[in-house]
């Protein structure tokens, strides 16, 4: 079945296959890496302008290895999950300062730096060695979770350990660089999660699931978990310029390394803290709040702006804090949410009389 599975793929690819996206041209180990970086659980669609802006600021791996953090959060704000980010620069750094700057050429080494996996060092040998390594994204999972009849959630260890074997079985000695792609495309636009294309999928007739009925059933979903609900006052402190206050958070965690807004718990007066750190507050208004979801809990976040009557003299914090000038910003990173409510506030008339709130 493996040598016939591979061939009817394949076949499928020549003819169905998306052959022209940005990082499928000049390819190198670092144009893979990077798409496949950004690919992980984002769309094609929303991947192609960033990857067309880091590539035009970073085109290999030293320019990126030597680049400011902030530099590639700047770039890489708005397509979340910022790890991926962080890992990407320090990734990069290790293969500058321990490799030469040459992506190593063994699964099991690619895998074990910042932000690679075994799928994701797969994909790079397959696509730009074309060496023999399998995958298994998000995508391939569903193809082969299906085809084979897996039953439970991928993100179960048994589950995964049963996709890998389908994975490294049905993987083809010759042509592996097309294959990778040919299973990514498969399962990206045929075996799709809704409604999937199973009369022009290229291997319909051995697909168990299909054969039971049973397509919507696979792969095992994951099992549901109430995301708890966290607040939190974002603070836009203006002063007499109209530059925003910024701190920049922590490596770690959420928006590690990103800049954003003072925050302060939703019980506490933001007038009355922002007087006490920062000075005298001529105004400032509450705005709506509103909810952000991550992956692990929800955010319901309420912006307050604040009018300060003068710039303080001293700023805690000052090696992580800025003066954001707000039309004419800096490259740093930020938050999809800090973007837009600075993005808000770039449009926001200052002239207008503030409305005075104490609710």
């Amino acid at each position: 079945m493996s040598n016939d599975f591979s061939r009817r793929v394949l076949a499928w690819f020549d003819v169905h296959g998306r052959k022209h996206l940005p990082w499928q041209q000049q390819i190198t180990p670092y144009r893979v890496w990077l798409s496949e970086i950004m690919l992980q659980q984002t769309q094609v669609s929303t991947v192609i302008p960033y990857f067309e802006r880091f590539i035009a600021h970073f085109p290999d791996v030293h320019s990126l290895a030597t680049a400011p953090i902030d530099d590639v959060l700047h770039l890489w704000t708005g397509l979340g999950y910022y790890a991926r980010a962080r890992n990407l620069h320090r990734c990069a750094q290790v293969i500058v300062e321990q490799y030469e700057g040459e992506f190593p050429a063994c699964v099991d080494i690619l895998s074990q730096l910042p932000g690679i996996g075994r799928s994701t060092a797969g994909a790079i040998l397959s696509i730009a060695h074309q060496q023999r390594a399998a995958i298994l994204d998000g995508n391939v999972k569903r193809v082969l979770a299906r085809h084979h009849l897996v039953d439970g959630w991928p993100g179960n260890t048994q589950t995964l350990k049963r996709l890998w074997h389908y994975a490294e079985q049905q993987t083809p000695e010759q042509r592996v660089n097309h294959y990778t792609q040919a299973m990514m495309d498969l399962g990206a636009t045929i075996c799709t999660r809704g409604k999937p294309a199973c009369e022009r999928c290229p291997v319909m007739d051995t697909c168990l699931a299909y054969a039971q009925g049973k397509i919507a059933d696979y792969p095992g979903r994951k099992p549901k978990k109430v995301l708890p609900v966290k607040t939190v006052q974002l603070l836009m402190l203006r002063n007499p310029a109209g530059d925003i206050l910024l701190r920049q958070r922590p490596p770690a965690g959420i928006w590690g390394g990103l800049w954003s807004f003072p925050e302060l718990a939703v019980e506490a007066d933001a007038r009355i803290h922002a007087e006490d750190q920062f000075g005298p507050v001529a105004d400032y208004e509450m705005w709506d709040s509103y909810r952000h979801t991550f992956s692990h809990y929800h955010l319901d976040i309420t912006p307050v702006l604040l009018q300060l009557n003068k710039e303080p003299v001293r700023i805690a914090e000052p090696h992580t804090s800025m003066w954001y000038n707000i039309h004419q910003p800096p490259s740093i990173g930020l938050a999809a949410p800090v973007k837009k409510l600075l993005e808000r506030l770039a449009e926001y008339d200052p002239r207008r009389t503030l409305i005075l709130s104490s609710d």
